[in-house]
C-alpha cells in the first residue's frame, strides 16, 4: 500500500499532521523549533522523520533527505506559521519580525514542490492592513508556479465535529496545471458534554496532584468520545492504530485553587465569565471557547485563561482539553500543564485537518486506505522531558525558546490574594 506523503511545517505536538494522517497521508517529516513540542512529535510519530530547527534554517533538499523520500513526488505541504504578529489579538504589527516565516514557508514550498499547499493561520491576516500581507503571500504562490484558491476561506472548527469555537484561516494551492481543492463542506457539531461528559472526575484521583496519569474506569461515552477512546471505529479514520491501554486516564495533572476561587468558579453559571479570573465556564450543551497556548517568558510568560469544568469547581486538565480540541486518548502531551496547554492551544484540531485533508485527497483522485500496521508509541521519558535533555537530544540549544519565570496568574497585580496557583 503506498500513501500520498506530505510534510507538515511548524508542526508543533501535531495536530495538523495528525488530521492529515488520518485523512490518509503519511507525513514524512515534521519540522519544529521548539525541542519540547519536537519530542511530543516524536512520541506520537514513530515513523515521522522529527525535525527539530528553524524554517528560515531549513532547505527543501534536506527535507528530503531528512524524510528518506529522495526525489519523490511530493503530494503536500502543510503548516500554519506562528501568528503572533497579526493575531487579532495584543498588538496587531504589520513588520513583526516573526512574519518573516512566513515567506520561508513560501521558500520551503518552492523548494519541495508538492502538488498541493495548506496553509492555516489566524482570522487576522485576513483583515485590515494586514490583508496586503496575505496579497503578498498569494502572489508569491503564484509567481513560484502555484494557482491559489483565491476565494479563500475562514473555517470554524465547530462546524467539522470539534467542540470547540475556534476559527482559522485555511489557504490552499495547487502546482500549476493541477486541479485545484474545493474547501469542505460542514458536517456535524458536537458538544462539550459529548466531549468530556464520560471522563471521570480527575479530582477523586490522588495520584494526580503528582503525576499526569492514572487508572481510571469511564463512564458511557457519546459517539464523538467512543471514537476518541478507541473503543468504536471511525469509518472516516484512515490513521494508523497505536497501541495504548484504554484504561489509563493519562494529561491530567490537577491545578491547585484556593477555597475563595473554587467558591467563584462553582457560583458562575455555564456559558458565562467568571468575573475575577475572566475564565469561561463551559455549559455541557454548548461548545468551548478557544483555547489558547499562552506565551513564554519573552512575551510575558502569561498562562493562557483555562475554562472552568462545567460541573466540577476546578479548571479543565490538559486531557479534557485535548478532548475539546478532537485529540485521540492515545494522544500524549508533556506531562507539564503549562506545555500541555500550549501544545493544544498553538495546534490545529485534527478533525479541521482531516476535513481539510479529505479535500485535497479527493483531488488528487486518490483514495484513502486504513493501514494494517499498529504503531507502538514513542520513549515515555519524551514527554516528561526537561527543555534542556529535549534540546541535546536533538542537538540545538536550550534557550531557543525563551524560559517562563514561574508563573502567578495574569491576573496577580489585581487580585493578588486569590490569584490561581498553576503549578508548573
Amino acid at each position: 500500500m503506498t500513501r500520498p506523503i506530505g510534510i507538515d511545517l511548524f508542526a508543533g505536538a501535531g495536530g495538523f499532521s495528525l488530521g492529515f494522517e488520518q485523512s490518509g497521508f503519511d507525513i514524512v517529516a515534521a519540522v519544529d523549533i521548539d525541542p519540547i513540542h519536537c519530542a511530543t512529535h516524536k512520541f506520537n510519530f514513530p515513523k515521522c522523520a522529527t525535525v527539530c530547527k528553524s524554517v528560515v534554517d531549513v532547505t527543501g533538499n534536506e527535507l528530503r533527505r531528512l524524510a528518506g523520500i529522495g526525489k519523490s513526488d511530493l503530494d503536500v505541504v502543510i503548516g500554519g506559521a506562528p501568528c503572533q504578529g497579526f493575531s487579532l489579538i495584543g498588538k496587531r504589527v504589520l513588520g513583526d519580525s516573526r512574519n518573516q516565516l512566513v515567506h520561508h514557508y513560501v521558500r520551503v514550498v518552492m523548494e519541495l514542490k508538492p502538488k498541493y499547499f495548506v496553509f492555516e493561520n489566524v482570522k487576522g491576516l485576513t483583515v485590515g492592513k494586514h490583508r496586503r500581507f496575505l496579497q503578498e503571500v498569494i502572489e508569491a504562490f503564484q509567481n513560484g508556479g502555484y494557482d491559489v484558491v483565491t476565494d479563500y476561506k475562514i473555517l470554524s472548527a465547530a462546524d467539522y465535529g470539534v467542540p470547540q469555537d475556534r476559527r482559522r484561516l485555511i489557504l490552499m494551492g495547487a502546482r500549476k496545471g493541477l486541479p485545484l481543492p474545493t474547501y469542505p463542506e460542514p458536517t456535524r457539531h458536537t458538544t462539550v458534554g459529548d466531549a468530556i461528559g464520560d471522563i471521570p472526575d480527575a479530582e477523586s484521583f490522588p495520584e494526580l496532584w503528582k503525576r499526569d496519569w492514572t487508572k481510571a474506569k469511564y463512564g458511557k461515552p457519546s459517539i464523538y468520545a467512543a471514537y476518541l477512546r478507541g473503543e468504536k471505529n471511525d469509518l472516516t479514520d484512515f490513521g494508523y492504530r497505536r497501541q495504548f491501554d484504554p484504561t489509563l486516564l493519562t494529561s491530567s495533572l490537577l491545578t491547585e485553587h484556593t477555597e475563595l476561587s473554587r467558591q467563584r468558579f462553582a457560583a458562575t453559571a455555564p456559558d458565562t465569565v467568571e468575573p475575577v479570573s475572566r475564565f469561561k465556564r463551559l455549559a455541557l450543551g454548548g461548545i468551548c471557547n478557544t483555547l489558547r497556548a499562552g506565551t513564554a517568558s519573552d512575551r510575558g510568560a502569561f498562562t493562557s485563561p483555562r475554562p472552568i469544568h462545567p460541573t466540577a469547581p476546578r479548571v479543565i486538565t490538559v486531557r479534557e482539553a485535548a478532548r475539546l480540541h478532537s485529540y485521540p486518548d492515545w494522544f500524549r502531551f508533556h506531562t507539564t500543564k503549562w506545555h500541555g496547554f500550549r501544545q493544544i492551544g498553538n495546534s490545529v484540531p485534527p478533525l479541521l485537518a482531516r476535513a481539510v485533508g479529505e479535500q485535497i485527497m479527493k483531488t488528487l483522485r486518490k483514495k484513502p486506505e486504513k493501514p494494517a500496521e499498529v504503531l507502538a508509541l514513542g520513549d515515555q521519558n519524551l514527554i516528561g522531558i526537561s527543555m534542556r535533555d529535549a534540546a541535546a537530544m536533538f542537538g540545538v540549544s536550550s534557550t531557543v525558546i525563551a524560559r517562563r519565570s514561574r508563573p502567578v496568574d495574569r491576573h496577580a497585580s489585581r487580585h493578588h490574594e486569590e490569584n490561581e496557583l498553576v503549578t508548573a
